[in-house]
């Protein structure tokens, strides 16, 4: 009669297969080898690893539990370890890098709108009501000069004034400061020094009255025209300057401890493609964009040649290095992130590997940070490790599914808990079908 041979394969363990009065064992690597009769170290079901017993019997499911056997190996290194073959590890293109200390890093990659420096940015407004006779600006983006006249005001206001500076002029009352008083007043109004000079020169009063640019730039709003009737806090017009600009930058709040004051920026635009632009971090807004979840970061740049425009769309790399300090850094696909923990599978040599929880911290652009779970010089895997870690947590102490190994019942407890045992529930359908069912009761 020929000895027939059952293979038993479990994930993630060794498993021992008798047969024809020979024992074999089936290693992790999938090699075979003849093993003398031996004791078994625990018994395990066939779906679940985890469940281990000191004696043979039947897993929750009702299958025959399978034996395990010592393979040889090492067992002090613990529970979670994967052995592999070189020749395995070559076929899973397993690829290691390095636990290193150094400064960490990082760079975001966001976008940004081209602004005026609002530190620069004039608003004119008219302090007393009246007519505008004479406009000299037109549009908006017209470029002025410091000091150009930008509009003539008539003002019924502006005329009673200087009839009051020609009045204390007339009576002579500088003694008691009245030209003084009613020339600050004149000032006060916006009339330029120069004429308040060809007023008391000339001894005259002018009907309109000219205001001139306090700076120039480029109109970046103008809201009169000729003719219109403006009254004190009308905005007139807003003047900007393009030699030095704002970038208004949009920067996740997961990233935003990323980026500090300082931090130098590269901008690039699409409608001048390979040009770049240096510039810094100036500020960080304070608060969060609710609908957006982003804080404004505003960046300042050099813009001599005004090729940056207001409101140009532009792509931002802000770079940020913490020399000074230093951090413990991993590759970033070495990280495999659960939701719940982040776990890295650390290479242990010679074919062994082992996955291990961690903290990490600030990720960059191609190395994160670890707070917790890692010293500097060790070795993680960056490539196949998603396997090896599945492989790995069936028998290490993560958290699982089943949050503690359950005691054996006995059948006691199976009474207790009326759970009837197949062999039971065999013998019982037996007495049921051999039993006369009772004849039922029915209340009157």
């Amino acid at each position: 009669m020929t000895n027939k041979l059952s293979f038993i394969i479990v994930a993630g363990v060794t498993g021992a297969i008798v047969g024809g009065g020979m024992s074999f064992l089936l290693t992790n690597s999938g090699e075979v080898a003849e093993q003398a009769t031996a004791k078994p170290l625990y018994w395990v079901a066939p779906m679940d690893p985890s469940y281990r017993r000191d004696q043979p019997g039947q897993s929750p499911m009702g299958m025959e539990l399978v034996a395990v056997y010592d393979n040889g190996e090492d067992s002090s290194v613990g529970e979670g370890v994967v052995s592999i073959s070189p020749v395995v590890e070559n076929n899973l293109g397993v690829r290691t890098g390095n636990v290193e200390l150094g400064p960490f890093k990082s760079s975001i990659r966001t976008v940004g709108y081209v602004r005026f420096d609002e530190d620069r940015l004039i608003h004119m407004h008219p302090r007393i009501e009246g007519w505008i006779e004479e406009l000299n600006v037109k549009t908006v983006g017209d470029f002025i000069d410091d000091g150009q006249p930008i509009y003539s005001i008539y003002s019924p206001e502006l005329v009673s004034a200087q009839e009051e500076l020609l009045l204390a002029m007339n009576r002579d009352n500088q003694r008691l400061g009245l030209v003084q008083s009613a020339e600050e007043r004149l000032l006060a109004l916006q009339v330029p020094q120069s004429l308040i000079d060809r007023i008391r020169n000339e001894k005259r009063v002018f009907r309109n009255v000219t205001v001139y640019a306090p700076q120039g730039g480029v109109v970046a709003e103008l809201g009169v025209r000729e003719g219109q009737f403006v009254q004190p806090g009308n905005p007139i017009l807003s003047i900007g300057v393009l030699d030095e600009v704002w970038v208004i930058a949009e920067v996740f709040e997961r990233q935003v401890s990323l980026v500090s004051e300082g931090d130098s920026v590269v901008m690039t635009l699409d409608y001048l493609p390979g040009q770049k632009w240096q510039g810094v971090v100036d500020f960080i807004y304070p608060t969060l964009d609710a609908d957006t979840r982003t804080v404004a970061v505003r960046l300042r740049f050099s813009n001599l040649d005004q090729k940056l425009k207001p409101n140009m769309f532009a792509q931002i790399t802000i770079q940020h290095s913490e020399d000074d300090e230093l951090a413990l850094l991993v590759p970033n696909e070495s990280i495999i992130r659960s939701g719940v923990q982040d776990r890295v599978v650390m290479a242990m040599g010679e074919g062994v590997f082992k996955s291990v929880n961690v903290a990490s911290g600030r990720r960059g652009d191609s190395k994160t940070e670890i707070l917790q779970g890692l010293n500097a010089g060790d070795r993680v895997v960056t490539s196949a490790h998603f396997l090896l870690d599945s492989e790995s947590s069936i028998t290490s102490d993560f958290l699982r599914m089943s949050p503690r190994e359950e005691p054996p019942i006995d059948q006691s407890e199976l009474q207790e808990m009326d759970v009837i045992d197949p062999s039971e529930h065999q013998q019982m359908n037996a007495d049921e079908s051999a039993t006369p069912a009772a004849p039922a009761v029915h209340n009157q």
